[in-house]
């Protein structure tokens, strides 16, 4: 199979109060489901690794300013119109399940487990899609 450019959406802001350190475990959590994925020959990316940095050099915003809103979940939209598919990791979180919404409305499969994600190597043309989607 092609690898797959897959959008990792879990949890930035639910459950953190806007905590930093919690803010950066989320971030952590979402990066370290990523790498599998890039072991696993897809081309993993997040919206908060593109949309932080932005933030960051529109002159900083904490989570729910204006700025933020503007740039955030925008910038992770634009991102799912290029992605191939969408794996949702981690506990609530409106703006993750959003994606996955976007993502099926799409046609675009939605894992819902990284052990749902086949190897990019794996020769069988329909593995890259999940089990009810098949």
């Amino acid at each position: 199979m092609e690898p797959l450019m897959i959008l990792v959406a879990g949890p930035y802001r639910s459950g953190t109060g806007d905590d930093p350190a919690k803010l950066a475990a989320n971030v952590r959590a979402m990066n370290e489901v990523a790498l599998v994925l890039f072991r696993a020959g897809h081309l993993p990316v997040t919206g908060e690794a593109l949309a932080l940095p932005l933030l960051e050099t529109a002159g900083g915003a904490a989570p729910g300013d204006p700025l933020f809103d503007a740039l955030f979940h925008p910038v992770a939209e634009r991102l799912l119109e290029r992605c191939d598919a969408v794996l949702r990791i981690g506990g609530p979180s409106e703006g993750a399940d959003r994606m996955a919404e976007q993502a099926r409305a799409q046609g675009k499969p939605v894992y819902a487990d990284l052990a749902d994600v086949p190897d990019a190597r794996t020769a069988d043309p329909a593995a890259h899609l999940p089990e009810g989607q098949r």
